[in-house]
C-alpha cells in the first residue's frame, strides 16, 4: 500500500524509523531534534553504539541498572546467607574494621 508521499508502507507490525540523518563525508552525522529529545541528550553528550544481532543500537551512554553495573562487577552469584548469618557477620566486621591496629 502507497502512503500519501508515494512510499510503499511498512508490513504491519514493522518498526518505522523515527528520523533520518546523512553522513557527511567527514563521517559525521547530525542527531535529529525528535531523537534527541527522546535520548536526553545535547551538547556534550555521549552516545555509544552497540551490535545486536543484525542492527547497530545508539542509546545515550552511561545508563545502566544497578543490577547491570552489579552484574559487570561480580560475574558470579555470591553465596547465599541465612538472617542469622547477616546478623552475626556485621558486628564481626565492625569490631575488626574499627579495631586498633
Amino acid at each position: 500500500m502507497a502512503t500519501p508521499g508515494g512510499r510503499d508502507a511498512p508490513p504491519a507490525g514493522t518498526a518505522m524509523a523515527i528520523a533520518h540523518s546523512k553522513l557527511t563525508a567527514q563521517g559525521q552525522i547530525s542527531v535529529p531534534a525528535e531523537v534527541r529529545r527522546r535520548l536526553g541528550i545535547g551538547p556534550g553528550s555521549i552516545l555509544e553504539w552497540e551490535q545486536e544481532g543484525g542492527r547497530i543500537v545508539v542509546r545515550r551512554a552511561g545508563r545502566y541498572s544497578s543490577e547491570e553495573i552489579h552484574r559487570a562487577l561480580f560475574p558470579e552469584a555470591p553465596q547465599p546467607r541465612t538472617l542469622e548469618e547477616l546478623e552475626q557477620g556485621v558486628p564481626r566486621y565492625v569490631t575488626a574494621r574499627h579495631a586498633r591496629r
